[in-house]
């Protein structure tokens, strides 16, 4: 139970994160382009890579903790994507480069025509 506190404090922090983010880069740029969401992906991506290669080389005694608050937690809810690019690492760096560009499709695509779907059926609904 203690590792679902620690994801949902972080996830918690993460999500105030982005939002702060959000609002700066909307405020500095305008709406023309989401910068916002840029920044954040590639942000938490680094971020994630550099801790996770860091929980590697040290093997510390709370490093799963360090996980669950910073990778699952933090970062999860500054931004999925974080996630999104370490499983599309691993699988890449364990040598399945078909599985990890397989990977990357799928969730592209599948996630775009999930929103476009549920775009559609709520218009749906509104219309009925």
């Amino acid at each position: 139970m203690n590792h679902l506190l620690l994801v949902m404090l972080g996830g918690g922090l993460g999500a105030g994160l982005r939002h702060l983010v959000a609002l700066g880069t909307l405020r500095a740029f305008g709406p023309g382009f989401p910068v916002g969401t840029l920044t954040v992906n590639v942000v938490g991506s680094l971020a994630m890579g550099v801790l996770i290669g860091w929980l590697v080389r040290h093997e510390a005694a709370q490093a799963q903790n360090l996980r669950y608050f910073l990778a699952t937690g933090l970062l999860g809810g500054f931004t999925t994507f974080s996630a999104f690019s370490l499983d599309t690492a691993v699988l890449w760096e364990r040598g399945d480069t078909g599985l990890a560009l397989t990977y990357v499709a799928a969730s592209v695509l599948l996630s775009l025509v999930a929103v476009f779907a549920g775009l559609f059926l709520m218009r749906s609904f509104a219309a009925a």
